[in-house]
């Protein structure tokens, strides 16, 4: 991967597009008839692709294209972004500035290289000239064992780090993103001395583009007339594949429209409410299940939360939360966590149900899969009748 990664940057090889290599068979085809491929490359070795319907006799990407990532999406509808070798070589050049990342420094890659973040630690690995330690996870040992100087994350790793009592000695940089992470995690865990800085990004974006609510060099950040955030710079993504229609709605004057609300604080960092397409409206009232977990995130007993909403009848949609404790044995008051949102947002906004997990269902990218937690409350509110 990491072979074929750099030749792709430099021109010598072939766009790549990298794919779950556990993809069940109806999975793999959807993506081989959307994305239409030349070649596969799989544990046995190199084929052609047998696609089941004709393509249009010019499939191939632009000569710039260096990477192509597949992404679901928040639709589920098979998309994939088109990156060229410029953007990635941007953003990972803008990435080891900000945190004063040396050349020759090693980074722990543990997360997926079929998504941006783990494909973004080997541009940054490729361009610091330091062979990467790739895992297929991480916890206390693994960590302890790489040497590795930085290490990107998402915060149910860092959690279970934390949990582990694991030693960030050594570390200069824990980049948290993938999704939201609460309050409380992070400052536990810089409480434990754990270097974290916080991203905001996106396949589109080359992966984190904001670090800490402050934008990498050359990006920019401003919001349509709808609160939902731009995002413009040298690490835009050149399209959709084959969605020329998805492109030109993502894509206006250099400035690339994402699906998340925001605004700027007071100090001019940016701050992400959650994304539009999960925007619950519930009795006429819209809820942003971001501002609703910001909320619960810092209630007592609650180490983690997912708030999605659930079809209803009467009210539309129900906001409804998952919760996992901090303490199983000692779950949080469920009364007390919709007192709590009642009184920061509105009664509106208080979860009408509220349900402790063990862990949350997650995707192959580590973020909470909000679509089986909304078919479990769904389940759930059958079962009880």
């Amino acid at each position: 991967m990491l072979a074929l990664l750099a030749a792709a940057l430099d021109g010598s090889g072939p766009a790549i597009l990298p794919l779950d290599p556990d993809l069940p068979a109806s999975a793999l085809t959807r993506a081989l008839e959307a994305f239409a491929p030349s070649a596969l490359i799989t544990r046995e070795g190199t084929g052609s692709v047998r696609l089941p319907a004709p393509r249009p006799a010019e499939v191939g990407v632009a000569d710039t294209t260096a990477v192509v990532i597949a992404t679901s999406g928040s639709t589920g509808v098979p998309k994939a972004v088109e990156l060229s070798a410029s953007a990635l070589t941007a953003s990972a050049t803008a990435s080891l500035r900000r945190v004063g990342a040396g050349a020759g420094e090693r980074w722990l890659c543990c997360l997926p290289t079929f998504h941006i973040a783990g494909i973004g630690v080997l541009v940054r690995s490729l361009l610091a000239g330091a062979e990467p330690v790739i895992t297929a996870g991480v916890d206390a040992e693994i960590l302890a064992a790489s040497g590795c100087r930085h290490v990107s994350v998402v915060p149910t790793q860092l959690r279970r780090l934390l949990d582990a009592s694991a030693d960030p000695d050594g570390l200069g940089t824990v980049l948290v993103g993938g999704a939201a992470a609460s309050g409380d995690l992070l400052a536990e865990a810089r409480g434990a001395g754990w270097p974290v800085v916080t991203t905001y990004g996106m396949s589109e974006t080359c992966g984190g583009c904001v670090y800490d609510g402050v934008p990498l060099d050359g990006a920019g950040v401003g919001f349509d007339a709808g609160g939902r955030i731009e995002i413009s710079g040298p690490m835009l993504f050149s399209g959709y594949r084959l969605r020329p229609e998805l492109t030109a709605a993502a894509l206006d004057r250099g400035r690339f429209l994402t699906a998340d609300l925001g605004y700027l604080d007071d100090g001019g960092r940016l701050v992400v409410r959650g994304r539009a397409d999960d925007v619950i409206n519930t009795g006429g009232e819209k809820v942003v299940p971001g501002e609703v977990e910001a909320v619960l995130g810092t209630s007592p007993g609650v180490a983690d939360v997912v708030v999605v909403g659930v079809p209803d009848a009467e009210w539309g949609e129900l906001v409804t939360a998952f919760v996992v404790a901090a303490d199983p044995a000692e779950p949080p008051d469920l009364d007390r966590l919709k007192a709590n949102v009642r009184q920061a947002l509105s009664a509106r906004a208080a979860p009408k149900k509220v349900f402790v997990v063990p862990v949350f269902p997650l995707l192959p990218s580590g973020k909470p899969d909000r679509a089986a937690l909304r078919d479990l409350a769904v389940g759930k509110r059958e079962a009880s009748g």
